[in-house]
């Protein structure tokens, strides 16, 4: 890394101690930056990067609320609003009891680099709580979400920050949110969530979007090597929205996607995981992988272990940060992986990103290949501020049109700065340089 940014970097980790996650989005961001800075020595000059790493505002709150039982719980709310250079601040909300300020601002930083590669005027910003939604009943949901959102919305608004939902925050969550948000303010402001209910405000295609687009994504970077998901052997981590989405996205290009895995372990089904009976247990019943297992014969069921040991061409982890560590790469690359799509936000651990590049496996970082859910998010908001609902087919064909186009930003950006194949060095470079070039015509502030 150039001497200047490790300076900085140094910097910026001296004064947010203790937050592993954010100083891992930031190293892995600051070790593409150093030939941005000999061609641009004014973001330096401009102290861009120090002013990117420091969130224009950090919310923490008291989030208290009864259970059913009426006792009284006590959870802890946040909203980092790292950067509105480009739009309205724009990053979902978490919900999971692995929240803390650390993992919010890790998401809120690769936020800002995710949006600026769609193209769309939104700026960076994530929220949410260690609050734990399962197991509990949708009353003790609800208000909890009130709760939340009595002190979310005085920060909150169609051209100030928009959430949306992200683990843990589904339609029922997004819901009862919106409903607080209208009921405090006296005003139906469709635009201040997005993931709304088709009814009421919402997109179609939305719920679809992080999962199609990863795996779109994904295609874009196997064209780059004469090939396609048609026919490929996949793997995919989680189970949850974004993981059935990229499942059925991969099975309709021709792929045969055998496994998938939630917290309590993973399946393995060689016929093709049936993507019906999996919507069934896990949105419908919210059962686990178990019982997918115990309904369709032929099935597998692994308890414990790592789905990254089920042989692929094509991997997709689309459940959580560092879930793919160096071993695990190392085991997939033995298997004949072709290409990684990051469904979730980071996660591939630095020494399994670093084993896949020296593979020479294609490797498609979360800041690109999962920016369709917010891509389509922005897309929402539009049809909220026209009066304006599209149609299916027509909200698809944005979102690929927006998805190849991050692809060849990305592959263009490597290009131009001599690394060609080099995603995470294009989607970094890419987003940085849109983000720093409209910074620098605002002004210190």
């Amino acid at each position: 890394m150039d001497a200047r940014l490790e300076a900085i970097r140094d910097t910026v980790l001296a004064r947010n101690p203790g937050e592993a996650e954010f100083h891992q989005a930031v190293v892995e961001v600051f070790e593409s930056l150093g030939p941005v800075h000999d061609r641009h020595p004014e973001f330096l000059d401009a102290a861009i990067l120090e002013r990117l790493c420091e969130p224009e505002r950090q919310i923490i709150f008291r989030v208290p609320w009864t259970d059913d039982a009426g006792r009284v719980q006590i959870n802890r709310g946040f909203r980092v609003e790292f950067n509105s250079a480009l739009g309205p601040y724009k990053g979902g909300l978490r919900f999971h009891p692995s929240v803390y300020l650390g993992i919010v601002k890790f998401l809120g930083f690769e936020q800002i680099f995710k949006n600026a590669l769609t193209g769309m005027p939104i700026g960076g910003g994530k929220g949410g709580s260690d609050f734990d939604p399962r197991g509990r009943s949708d009353a003790e949901v609800m208000r909890f979400c009130q709760s939340f959102m009595t002190e979310l919305y005085r920060h909150i608004g169609e051209y100030t920050d928009v959430p949306a939902g992200d683990i843990g925050v589904g339609g029922r969550e997004i819901g009862y949110l919106f409903g607080q948000y209208k009921r405090i303010t006296n005003r139906y402001e469709s635009g201040v969530l997005t993931g709304k209910g088709i009814s009421w405000g919402g997109s179609l295609v939305r719920p679809e979007a992080t999962g199609f687009g990863t795996v779109i994504f994904t295609q874009e970077m196997l064209k780059t090597r004469g090939a396609s998901f048609d026919g490929q052997r996949v793997v995919v981590s989680g189970s949850g929205n974004v993981a059935i989405n990229a499942i059925a996205k991969a099975r309709s290009l021709g792929a045969t996607v055998v496994a998938c895995s939630d917290s309590s372990g993973y399946i393995v089904d060689e016929a093709g995981i049936d993507v019906g009976l999996l919507r069934e247990v896990k949105e419908v019943e919210r059962g686990r992988l178990k019982d997918y297992a115990v309904r369709r014969p032929g099935v597998s069921y692994v308890d414990g272990g790592s789905v990254w040991d089920v042989d692929a061409t094509v991997a997709l982890p689309c459940a959580t940060q560092n879930e793919l560590d160096g071993g695990a790469a190392a085991r997939l690359v033995r298997g004949g992986l072709l290409a990684v799509g990051e469904g979730a936000n980071m996660p591939s651990t630095r020494d399994a990103v670093a084993v896949f590049q020296e593979a020479g496996v294609l490797f498609g970082p979360g800041k690109a290949a999962n920016a369709g859910g917010v891509a389509t998010s922005a897309l929402e908001m539009q049809q909220n501020a026209s009066r304006d609902s599209w149609s299916f087919e027509h909200t698809e064909e944005r979102l690929t049109d927006i998805m190849v186009g991050i692809h060849h930003r990305c592959a263009a950006t490597a290009d131009e700065y001599g690394e060609p194949g080099n995603y995470v060095l294009g989607a970094n470079i890419g987003g940085f340089v849109k983000v720093a070039e409209a910074m620098l015509a605002q002004g210190l502030i």
